[in-house]
């Protein structure tokens, strides 16, 4: 056998290594397992508190209604912005900023990360970041991933870029065209317990048309059940999370 022919072997038979690599992470996208396996990852915080997050934005059709709601019940959130759309509507994250909420990043574009090289990955990461603390002038921390699936270069890349990533415990469904204010509520509540981190969606330019306004009727009876159940709702930052080095 061949030098060149040796070594076409041996890459291929580690290809299927390489390839388990890249994608291992992705591993954590199964909420139970990561939940119970990867406590910080989903963003497990005090047992007091619930942690709000809001992903997909800023929209300047619906963001503001959340705003206001927000404003009007004193709580604060975080909310994880898209590159693209903090460009369009510096003015909008602004006012986000300005409000006393927690801005992180969920991307320049909202790709599948296990379709993007390391290259790309950082390049959308740190764009996203840059976007962000140009129009704040505040670095950003967070890190969302689109779909809340991770990589490898992934992984590398936030922690070059100075990015803790956070997925979530549990979520509203709230992206689909079948969800109401009431499917909303019930799939956040079901099982909420302390310490776990919301993650609802104040901009439907990657879900049903209109799919918004189902999370935001759902918002105040979230709020109210949190608050019977002697949860305080806040941001990531006030969940005790990321924790200090």
């Amino acid at each position: 056998m061949t030098a060149a022919r040796l070594v076409r072997t041996a890459s291929l038979a580690a290809l299927p290594a390489l390839v388990t690599a890249y994608a291992a992470p992705v591993v954590s996208t199964f909420g139970p397992l990561r939940n119970r396996a990867m406590p910080r990852l989903s963003g497990r915080g005090r047992p007091d508190h619930i942690a709000l997050t809001f992903d997909d934005g800023p929209d300047l059709m619906s963001t503001p209604h959340f705003l206001r709601l927000l404003a009007e019940r004193h709580v604060r959130a975080t909310f994880f912005l898209l590159g693209r759309e903090a460009h369009r509507s510096p003015g909008l994250v602004r006012e986000i900023a300005a409000a006393g909420h927690e801005i992180g990043i969920h991307g320049w574009l909202h790709r599948p990360l296990l379709l993007r090289g390391p290259r790309a990955t950082y390049d959308d990461f740190a764009r996203a970041r840059d976007a962000v603390a140009d129009i704040t002038g505040q670095q950003p921390a967070l890190f969302r991933p689109p779909y809340g699936v991770m990589s490898t270069p992934a992984h590398l890349a936030a922690h070059r870029l100075g990015l803790t990533p956070v997925l979530w415990t549990c979520w509203g469904e709230d992206w689909t065209a079948r969800a109401t204010p009431e499917s909303v509520h019930r799939t956040v509540t079901a099982d909420l317990d302390g310490g776990e981190t919301i993650l609802l969606h104040d901009s439907d330019c990657t879900s049903a048309p209109g799919a918004w306004r189902s999370a935001l009727s759902a918002l105040p009876r979230i709020l109210d059940t949190c608050a019977q159940r002697g949860y305080e709702v806040g941001r990531l930052r006030d969940h005790g999370w990321p924790r200090p080095a």
